[in-house]
């Protein structure tokens, strides 16, 4: 493909009734001339989870060693529809952006220079919004910030930048549903080593509560007793296979 004449697409994520949050992110996005496609949010703060088929509440105890609340599940299924809806569209590229969200100046040419600089690299996601980075390899550079192959995938979905083969492999790959999106972004990422990282980020995320998780406290979830222990293995467990990808550089292309 043709990275210089490939279509990019820009979707946010918007929780219907957040009109001021809706109106902050038109506004930022319209200062650098980005048009984008508003992805309505599955407001899930009412729900419950185990009415859902995608949801495996058994697996979600014995991986995070809690359930998920109906917030988490909502912001779950929003990023599902955001694959969903760009595999229908003839983009050949997804930026999908979280409305509390705060770009860095001239996001849509570091986009761009982004996606030129990783044509020669396989790769499903790209997290364009982590504050942090552990256990990546360097590949090159936008002015300040560093692109890497983030073999320990980051966390948080401010900004993540999809191709089609990862959106698909998203859908195919993404249920059921056992962990919030992110833990699972980590997860599934770190294990086939196909996520790369930008730090410093290209987007970070506004000092707000989130809309989609308001009210979701973890701390009254349902906990197993050993959800310490499971914590810190699939922490470690991670740490270990990101290692092993840093020094051998193997990819498990899925």
């Amino acid at each position: 493909m043709n990275t210089q004449k490939a279509k990019i697409l820009y979707y946010v994520i918007n929780l219907d009734g957040s009109n001021e949050r809706l109106a902050n992110v038109t506004q930022t996005l319209s200062e650098q001339g980005i048009d984008f496609i508003r992805i309505s949010a599955f407001d899930g703060r009412q729900v419950d989870p185990t009415s859902f088929d995608e949801y495996s509440e058994p697996k979600a105890l014995a991986y995070m060693g809690r359930t998920l609340t109906g917030g988490e599940l909502g912001c779950y299924f929003s990023h599902l529809n955001c694959a969903k809806v760009f595999l229908e569209s003839d983009a050949d590229f997804v930026v999908v952006l979280e409305d509390d969200m705060k770009p860095s100046d001239d996001l849509a040419h570091k986009i761009n220079m982004l996606i030129q600089g990783l044509a020669d690299e396989k790769w499903h996601l790209i997290n364009i919004g982590a504050n942090k980075r552990k256990i990546f390899t360097p590949l090159f550079k936008i002015g300040e910030h560093q692109v890497s192959h983030a073999h320990y995938f980051p966390m948080t979905t401010t900004g993540v930048v999809w191709n089609k083969n990862g959106a698909r492999a998203f859908l195919e790959q993404g249920l059921p549903i056992y962990a919030p999106v992110d833990n699972f972004f980590r997860d599934w990422l770190t294990k086939s080593n196909l996520g790369i990282g930008v730090y410093p980020p290209l987007v970070v995320a506004r000092d707000v509560a989130s809309d989609i998780d308001h009210g979701a406290k973890r701390k009254q979830n349902n906990r197993t007793k050993n959800y310490g222990f499971l914590k810190q293995k699939r922490l470690w467990q991670d740490k270990i296979i990101a290692f092993k990808h840093k020094i051998f550089g193997v990819t498990d292309v899925k």
